[in-house]
């Protein structure tokens, strides 16, 4: 089994910069693909970023590029850089991970689930 453990949420105010990693543990096969989905009081979860996790190749919501950088930081570990941060970026930050290749942007397709970690962004 994969174990995911988020970390660096937190309470910021509006155009500042926050990143919230992933450790990525466990004894079965390293993922194929990592990514970010969050999810927005009283709304629906949603894609943040995906990243290949051998090829490096990245992928992101639209609304969200400019602003979001998927990284692998270290061997186990995944960041997500947030810049310019919005009071609608607040939300509970989930690191996921996915056994086989591809970047789909809908959550069923994930198959390793982190416990999330909360951003809240202040106006």
């Amino acid at each position: 089994q994969v174990r995911l453990v988020e970390s660096g949420g937190g309470l910021v105010q509006a155009g500042d910069s926050l990143t919230v990693s992933c450790v990525v543990s466990g004894r079965a096969a390293s993922p194929s693909t990592m990514g970010w989905f969050r999810l927005p009081p009283g709304k629906d979860r949603e894609f943040v970023a995906a990243i290949d996790w051998n090829g490096g190749t990245t992928k992101y919501a639209d609304s969200l590029k400019g602003r979001f950088i998927v990284s692998r930081a270290k061997a186990n570990t995944m960041s997500l850089q947030m810049s310019n941060l919005k009071p609608e970026d607040t939300a509970v930050y989930y690191c996921t991970g996915r056994r086989d290749f591809g970047m789909p942007t809908f959550y069923y397709a994930y198959d390793y689930w982190g416990q999330g970690t909360q951003v809240t962004v202040s106006s």
